[in-house]
């Protein structure tokens, strides 16, 4: 056997050695490879998390404003199984936007626009002083500054009438000047800040189709 014949098959047996080598080590993914990463599927036992929901867990629209298992959260609780769309957050942003309408209307003695929005009783109320102010010719100016604060106080439910109330106090900020007939200011001043603390009960019968909820009763 000649020489070059000899180098060659020496050549060939290199190479397939070479071959071999570079496939087992492909062949194991090590090294600085970077992994594969796949989507899990959604649908299959490897795709849930790895944690469990647990279910009839506490109802955060309710526990998000008052003690859970406490009265209150309870009456919202009967609330909400009689009237499903009810929701208590929603309740609240209501009520916030309500307390301006209403408290507006009343120092600017413009009771009709509101009348659909409150009880008997309060009518009567605010109507009283607003007569007695026209009595005696003053004039109020009034400009609502905002709510500094508003919190859930107290839920009631009452199954025999499906009615349920729920009590909020209010913080709120607004200035307030009072003329006489003259126009003189006889009380407060458009610079002055009257910081006011108010407690609004508001009712409504969870099952009669009407979702505005009325004013029923003030206090501080």
């Amino acid at each position: 056997m000649n020489s070059p014949l000899i180098q060659l098959l020496v050549l060939a047996g290199i190479a397939v050695f070479l071959i071999l080598r570079l496939r087992g080590v492909l062949g194991t993914r090590e090294g600085f490879e970077k992994p594969a990463v796949t989507r899990p599927d959604p649908n299959s036992r490897t795709g849930k998390p790895d944690f469990d929901v647990i279910e009839g867990g506490p109802d955060l629209d309710i526990t998000d404003h008052v003690e859970e298992d406490s009265d209150a959260a309870k009456a919202l609780a009967t609330m909400k199984r009689v009237d499903p769309t009810f929701n208590v957050s929603e309740f609240l942003s209501g009520a916030r936007g309500a307390y301006e309408m209403i408290l507006m209307a009343f120092e600017n003695g413009d009771l009709d626009s509101i009348v659909p929005f409150i009880s008997e009783d309060v009518y009567e109320a605010f109507a009283g002083v607003v007569d007695e102010r026209q009595r005696q010719g003053l004039t109020i100016e009034a400009k609502f500054i905002g709510i500094s604060d508003m919190t859930l106080t107290d839920a009631e439910f009452e199954e025999v009438t499906n009615e349920g109330e729920i009590s909020v106090r209010f913080k709120s900020e607004m200035t307030s000047v009072v003329r006489d007939n003259a126009g003189d200011v006889i009380e407060g001043s458009a610079s002055e800040i009257k910081r006011q603390k108010d407690t609004w009960t508001f009712a409504r019968k969870m099952d009669s189709g009407d979702p505005n909820w009325r004013l029923v009763a003030t206090g501080e």
